[in-house]
Parts: C-alpha cells; sequence; structure tokens
C-alpha cells in the first residue's frame, strides 16, 4: 500500500505534503480513496495568510472539501455506501447552537456547523486531501455510472453555484450576468445555460477564464470595461468575484427591478458599494451560502452532460507537487480550476 499522503497546512505560508496515518473510522465513517481534490479559495487563504475570513488555523489541519474517490471500507454500523462504490463528498455537517434561530430546512444556515477542512471550530473539521480518509458514510453520494471522478471532484463547487443561481428564482429566457468568471463564476454560467437562460454576459479581468466562458457560450467582458457594463441590464446578475468593485459592479449591471445575488464571500466589515443605485433601482439583493439539498441534482445534471463542465478544469497536479498546484491556483491569469491528484 502506497504511503498516505496528504495535504497540511500548519501556518501561513507553511503548507507542507506528509505521510499522514492511516485512518481509524468510526462505527458510522467509511474509509474512502480519494481520487482528485478541487483547491478551493478559502484552502489558498489557508495557506498563504493561516486563515479563511474569520477561521484561523491554531492546529495542523488536512485541507480539502471539494473531492471524489471510492470506498475502500463500508461503515461498520451499515449506514452509507459499500466497498467499491464511487462518491463525491458533501462537506458539511449542520449543528445548530441552541440559541440562533434559523430554518430547519437550510441546514447550510446552520449556525454552529462544520465543514470538512475548515478552521472555524477547535478542533478543526481535517479535511480530505489525503489518499485515504474516514469520512461520515451520510456525507458519500453515489456517482451516477459513465461520470468521471475527474468530473465529480467538481460537485461540490458546482453545488455553490446551482445553489447561488437558484437564490435569484426562475432565470429561464433571462439575461444573466456573472461577474467574475473565477471557477464558480464559470459554473455559475453552466448552471445559468442548465437552468434555460437566454444569454450569459461573464465578466473578468483575465484572458483565461474570458475564454473559457465564450466556450461556453457566453459573452465576455473585461471587467475594467465599467461603461459597458452599466450598459447590460441584466435581469439576474451573479457576484461571484467576491471583491467589493464586482459588488459594486454587479448592481450597476442589473435591470431596473432585478435581482442580484451576493455569491462570492466579502472581506469581514463594512464595504462601500453603491445603495443608491439599487435603492432607485428596486433591485433585490439575496445572499448565498454554500449550498443545501443540491448536491444530488448537481451529481445528475455532471453524469446526463447537461452541466457542462468541459474546459474548467486547466491543470492536474499530482498531490506529491500540490505546493505547485496551489501556487498555480492562486493566478488566476494561467488557471481556472485546479485539481490535485491522489
Amino acid at each position: 500500500m502506497t504511503e498516505n499522503l496528504g495535504v497540511v497546512a500548519h501556518a501561513a505560508e507553511d503548507l507542507r505534503i506528509e505521510a499522514l496515518p492511516e485512518p481509524v473510522p468510526a462505527a458510522d465513517e467509511a474509509v474512502v480513496e480519494i481520487a482528485f481534490g478541487g483547491v478551493c479559495g478559502s484552502d489558498l487563504h489557508y495557506w498563504k495568510h493561516g486563515a479563511a475570513g474569520a477561521s484561523i488555523l491554531r492546529e495542523p489541519m488536512i485541507l480539502g472539501h471539494e473531492v471524489s474517490g471510492t470506498v475502500v471500507q463500508a461503515a461498520a454500523d451499515g449506514s452509507g455506501p459499500t466497498a467499491g462504490t464511487r462518491v463525491a463528498a458533501h462537506p458539511l455537517t449542520p449543528h445548530g447552537d441552541g440559541v440562533t434561530p434559523y430554518p430547519e430546512d437550510r441546514p447550510n444556515l446552520a449556525p454552529a456547523s462544520t465543514y470538512l477542512g475548515s478552521a472555524m471550530h477547535l478542533p478543526h473539521t481535517q479535511g480530505a486531501f489525503a489518499r485515504r480518509v474516514a469520512l461520515p458514510a451520510r456525507m458519500l453520494h453515489t456517482i451516477p455510472d459513465g461520470l468521471s471522478l475527474e468530473v465529480a471532484a467538481l460537485a461540490e463547487p458546482a453545488a455553490v453555484a446551482w445553489h447561488g443561481l437558484e437564490r435569484a428564482g426562475d432565470v429561464r429566457g433571462k439575461r444573466v450576468a456573472v461577474i467574475g468568471a473565477g471557477p464558480i463564476g464559470q459554473l455559475v454560467i453552466a448552471a445559468a445555460f442548465h437552468h434555460g437562460a437566454s444569454e450569459v454576459i461573464a465578466t473578468d479581468l483575465f484572458d483565461v477564464p474570458r475564454a473559457i466562458a465564450e466556450q461556453h457560450g457566453a459573452r465576455t467582458l473585461d471587467a475594467r470595461d465599467a461603461e459597458a457594463i452599466t450598459q447590460l441590464h441584466a435581469d439576474v446578475v451573479i457576484e461571484s468575484s467576491g471583491t467589493v468593485p464586482g459588488l459594486s459592479a454587479a448592481i450597476s449591471a442589473a435591470v431596473r427591478g432585478g435581482t442580484v445575488v451576493m455569491l462570492g464571500l466579502q472581506r469581514a466589515g463594512n464595504i462601500e458599494v453603491p445603495m443608491a443605485t439599487a435603492i432607485t433601482r428596486e433591485l433585490t439583493l439575496t445572499g448565498s451560502f454554500r449550498f443545501a439539498g443540491e448536491f444530488d441534482a448537481v451529481l445528475e445534471a455532471l453524469g446526463d452532460g447537461s452541466l457542462r463542465t468541459d474546459g474548467i478544469v486547466t491543470h492536474v497536479v499530482p498531490a506529491a507537487d500540490a505546493l505547485e498546484g496551489f501556487a498555480t491556483a492562486a493566478d488566476a491569469s494561467v488557471s481556472s480550476k485546479v485539481l490535485l491528484a491522489f
């Protein structure tokens, strides 16, 4: 058996590829041999800054929450998939805090939840960037026949994009603008066409993401072309850059009476945006956080090809070269989605 190689963040600028102990599963956990893991923006933040927003590294943590693989040992309690089943992981464990109310049918809003590869709580919730990991059987969703493990690794970020788009309601026949054509933005474009949008326009600073968006049928604009963005009059605008200029652009791109979905996570604290424009245009501004029950629908759409992801993965890097993969993922001018191959 090969050594159980894992990708572990110790502190800012201290990312290590380490040989980990073999996983020892609890009764309700299965051992999964990971095939592919997608590098997310939060993984990059832990690497570069030792924190992702308010989640601060206080102990070594295995990164990774966008993973696919094969069950090699089923859960001892009989729950979940059997050995040999190909799976993608839904990384959320919803928890209430006993005080803060939240809608029971929206588990992504449970205030004390844990997420694979997150330092929000102590001890941290270890992630799944390792060759073999023990995961709760309830997290494991069977991959449709014919869907590759590589594409299945996109299920988690695709669910984020899908959820964000559906926060705007029915987009059939509507003009959709996507501000920021990074990996999530690309998946929003794919979801918008899947959901019947008549036109999709994407903005980005760089040529590579704009070219990928155009391959999927979107019209693109340079994100610096403020005048052209103002003239979009889009029915729905999905802000997926997570930047203050991006949110301002999203508001300016929306038609009067339109909807702006704030999908990209903004920095903490107050930010300056053109709220007068949002008010006088009677825009609907709505937030979007992670996803809820969309995971199986996303896997099905990936499996039947109706959710197109071709070209979105630009680099597949061996896990042993994870530092190189992280550096590539951090450079939006040359990459879109980077996968680690375990």
